[in-house]
């Protein structure tokens, strides 16, 4: 064995305070459509490693993510845990296939196991972006139905990927792999650590490298690679990851949450990528539940940065030219991301206090050349599908693309600015984002705006001071 594969009760013994409680996840239903959601109890298990969570932070004040759990005293009624979160059925309701039929998605809960009896709240945010009360659950960890002792699913050796000590006080980010056979480890390890290495590479995890622990899982799969039900490609994969998510093609998610699950419960972590063997662009990030990327793709480093970005810490989208599956809002409602606003106004400004002096809001930026561009880029996109092309053409095309939009972003008056640049969140009117371009707007060679870096950094401190 080498040695950076290191069996289970090591890492118990030598990296985890023994003081820390278990992990209890309760699993549930969410079933419903546009117009109507219902939450059903499927089983509360403890997990069978030590809570690896931050003991100092119980208690989540970023106001981040879709939907948000307490854990409550059932007799004192004080809040002992809490944690903001968004989930596939958070985005499935928004688009237009939720409009004609229910479906049911499996999710968890995670918190550190209680002593004693508990009440789950779980609240969503409203139409206003205000959070409401939609589920209550009862906990007693002394319940004999509560499931102890079960063995998690065979993972293979937990592999350290950057270790910088007690899971308690870092960030745990697991690096979960799908669709690797048992003689593709080796490759596994190698794709992990060379993106792990794009990522402590990119600010503001560069410089909080010393917050950061990262673990290595890789399932054997029976057969190399995941689903792509778009070219009749289909795999029973340990996680179940599959391209093609709300019919959107290179969306990569897995909808197999309790296997998810019960893998990624054999390694400590506070947030999880999973790592699918494939060469073909694809990728996803839900905030609080995992990000995804195609380890082969040339765009890999590009795509698990920006991904991991939506899932470590809310960040929204701040492109707007590319097709997706989801149905445009209602409403200009103040998004709740940090990183896009509906309110161009210096004085309400969610990061006024990081713009620019002398800068205008909102900020001018070379739109309509932009836009003009990227319709054309769009249309050759959707040829090069329709044809069945080799990816080589799509990967030609974006890196053509990337040439020009950094040419005409990051040149002006106004590049490298904070402002407020109007076309964010998918939409090209009413929604401003804080940069020209950013990792969150582009596949440009660009780091994190300072608003996004300083999102993650909260969330970083959340998890580890």
């Amino acid at each position: 064995m080498k040695k950076h594969a290191l069996a289970l009760p090591v890492i118990l013994h030598a990296t985890i305070a023994l003081a820390a409680p278990q992990t209890m996840r309760v699993d549930y239903y969410h079933t419903g459509n546009a117009r109507e959601e219902h939450y059903s109890l499927d089983r509360v298990v403890l997990e069978p490693l030590p809570w690896a969570g931050n003991p100092a932070r119980p208690i989540d004040d970023t106001n981040r993510g879709k939907y948000f759990f307490e854990v409550v005293d059932a007799v004192s009624g004080t809040v002992v845990f809490s944690r903001g979160f968004s989930s596939i059925y958070g985005e499935w309701e928004t688009t237009g296939e939720a409009k004609d039929v229910d479906r049911t998605f499996s999710e968890s809960l995670r918190f550190p196991a209680p002593d004693k009896p508990v009440r789950i709240i779980v609240r969503k945010r409203d139409a206003r972006n205000a959070f409401r009360d939609v589920w209550t659950l009862k906990v007693d960890p002394a319940d004999k139905f509560v499931t102890r002792g079960a063995e998690s699913r065979d993972a293979g050796p937990v592999i350290k990927l950057h270790e910088s000590g007690d899971p308690a006080t870092k960030l745990d980010l697991l690096i979960l792999g799908d669709g690797y056979t048992a003689r593709e480890r080796g490759k596994f390890e190698r794709d992990a650590r060379r993106l792990v290495t794009v990522l402590l590479a990119t600010s503001p995890f560069k410089e909080r490298q010393r917050d950061i622990n990262v673990w290595g899982l890789s399932p054997a799969a029976a057969q190399s690679g995941i689903s792509r039900p778009s070219q009749h490609i289909y795999r029973r994969s340990p996680v179940g990851a599959t391209y093609d998510a709300f019919d959107s093609e290179r969306y990569v998610l897995t909808f197999e949450n309790k296997a998810f699950r019960d893998i990624a419960a054999n390694a400590p972590y506070d947030v999880v990528e999973i790592l699918v063997n494939s060469a073909t662009y694809g990728g996803g990030g839900i905030y609080g539940l995992y990000s995804t990327v195609a380890a082969d793709s040339v765009w890999a480093p590009y795509i698990f940065v920006h991904e991991f970005g939506h899932h470590v810490a809310g960040l929204a989208d701040e492109y707007y030219t590319s097709d997706v599956a989801y149905l445009p809002a209602a409403d200009r409602v103040e998004p709740w991301e940090p990183n896009v606003t509906a309110l161009a106004d210096p004085a309400a400004l969610k990061w006024k206090d990081l713009v620019t002096p002398g800068t205008p809001v909102p900020t001018p930026w070379p739109k309509e050349d932009f836009e003009r561009y990227t319709r054309e880029i769009q249309q050759t996109r959707r040829e090069i599908r329709a044809a069945n092309r080799p990816e080589a053409e799509m990967d030609a095309l974006f890196r053509d693309e990337e040439k020009r939009d950094t040419a005409l972003l990051n040149e002006g008056p106004h590049a490298g600015r904070v402002g407020a640049f109007e076309g964010a969140n998918y939409e090209a009117r009413g929604y401003y984002r804080p940069q020209a371009d950013c990792i969150m707007f582009t596949r440009d060679n660009v780091p994190f705006c300072a608003i996004c870096r300083r999102a993650i950094a909260e969330i970083l401190d959340l998890l580890t001071r």
